[in-house]
């Protein structure tokens, strides 16, 4: 194994994957205390990467499932989780706990919603893959899937472990039900500006 190719690719996932650690966070802090939130999470995390790689390896290849001008609506996803986040967090106001910090209800996020934020979150990501993928040829693009999928592993960690430090989980814990759907929909009204949905 190339252990240039390796580096590399540790490079780029970084850089293109940052912004994921605090969306981990957020989630492993809402699902904390709920049995199986942290193993749907991760799972979550990889269905929505293995679908960003997917995507990016067909399209290196000359596939396109997903058309450029359709990236941007891809926005559409956090922005409607984190409009159905803000709802419940605004119904269920009143329900605190003996601190007075926020109950979450529901056993934490579910795994599709964080594959569906990852992968929403990840059209800028396909867009950097692609021309590397289509260069790097087969055996190359395989040590930058395999590099890929265990990164995303220590991110899922990097994310949990930030959720559980006793200052940033009584932040979170107190704060999460807030910033969640506000790190959501504007990451919905980013990806749909940025890509100029609408005609915005």
């Amino acid at each position: 194994m190339n252990l240039g190719i390796v580096a590399q690719a540790a490079g780029l996932f970084a850089v293109t994957n940052i912004d994921d650690i605090l969306l981990l966070s957020l989630f492993f802090a809402q699902g904390a205390g709920h049995r199986g939130s942290a193993r749907r999470i991760t799972l979550g995390q990889y269905v929505g990467f293995a679908a960003i790689l997917a995507v990016a390896v067909a399209a290196a290849f000359g596939a396109t499932f997903l058309p450029e001008s359709a990236i941007p609506y891809l926005g559409l996803l956090p922005l409607a989780l984190g409009l159905k986040s803000a709802w419940h967090t605004w119904k269920h106001r009143e329900d605190k706990d003996e601190d007075g910090e926020q109950q979450t209800a529901g056993g934490g996020p579910r795994t599709l919603e964080v594959a569906a934020v990852t992968f929403a979150n990840g059209g800028d990501n396909i867009g950097v893959y692609v021309p590397v993928f289509a260069t790097a040829g087969l055996g190359g693009m395989s040590v930058y899937a395999v590099a890929f999928l265990a990164l995303v592993a220590v991110w899922c960690f990097a994310g949990r472990f930030f959720a559980t430090r006793p200052v940033i989980a009584k932040a979170l814990s107190r704060w999460g039900h807030v910033l969640l759907p506000l790190v959501l929909i504007t990451l919905g009204l980013l990806i749909l500006v940025e890509g100029g949905a609408f005609g915005l």
